[in-house]
């Protein structure tokens, strides 16, 4: 195989598959493998062009007669601080995340499983081994980690570690010009903590850390109440046909 043709990514459409997130449609999507020396560079240039990616393809939705899925990312600098997210970040003073390579544990399967069947029971990911779930993780080309979510211990001050129990985890890709959130997941019998809510906030606090400007959050799905919550974080920027775009909250 020549060096070409691993560097320049080809592109293929599923077929027609049932939408899971609003009832009574289709989905298609058009993908592309991230391998070879170019992958890294690759990935930026797809996920800013409203790319996701899942293990070593990068993929976008391509529905004939539908436009719903959307590509959100969050402005770092400008973000708006409201008085709920400081609450979070005072309820959840006491976790810490830590970054690691992406390397997957039998605690994070025993987590990811429980959040799972507790939130996901009938998704498409519903029947993921921990073969399934190594997959996830370390099959990447692309600059990823893993940040895990504990309490702080009574060293934490020193080695910037947690401990205790894991109570989320998140695989991120570290993208030229921001963190892209490939896939979280978190204690469920943490409701009070809204953990879902503190790791974005926590990204966007790395990426302000890092000097990056956004933070990828993937699709918001107009229609689809389990995707709203993405629009909580502002000011953030749609994908439009013209390109990015900051969008209000009321559109």
């Amino acid at each position: 195989m020549t060096q070409h043709a691993i560097d320049t990514p080809q592109f293929f459409l599923t077929a027609p598959a049932p939408c899971p997130y609003l009832d009574g449609r289709k989905e298609r999507k058009v993908f592309t493998h991230l391998v070879g020396e170019k992958a890294l560079q690759i990935n930026d240039m797809l996920t800013q062009g409203g790319f996701r990616r899942s293990q070593n393809i990068a993929y976008r939705p391509a529905c004939e007669s539908c436009r719903a899925c959307v590509s959100v990312r969050v402005l770092v600098d400008s973000f708006d601080w409201k008085p709920g997210f400081r609450r979070n970040l005072k309820i959840n003073r006491d976790i810490v995340g830590r970054q690691l390579p992406p390397a997957p544990t039998s605690e994070q399967f025993s987590l990811f499983r429980e959040y799972l069947d507790s939130r996901h029971s009938s998704g498409g990911m519903a029947d993921m081994s921990a073969l399934d779930y190594a997959m996830m993780v370390e099959d990447t080309h692309v600059n990823t980690t893993l940040i895990e979510y504990r309490k702080r211990g009574p060293d934490t001050g020193i080695t910037g570690h947690g401990a205790g129990p894991l109570l989320g985890v998140a695989l991120t890709d570290i993208l030229g010009n921001g963190l892209s959130m490939v896939y979280s997941f978190y204690a469920d019998g943490e409701q009070r903590r809204s953990l879902g809510t503190f790791m974005i906030l926590d990204h966007i606090e790395r990426a302000r850390k890092l000097g990056l400007p956004y933070v990828y959050l993937g699709y918001w799905v107009k229609g689809s109440q389990k995707m709203e919550y993405k629009r909580r974080f502002q000011p953030q920027e749609h994908l439009t046909v013209t390109g990015w775009e900051e969008a209000a909250l009321e559109d």
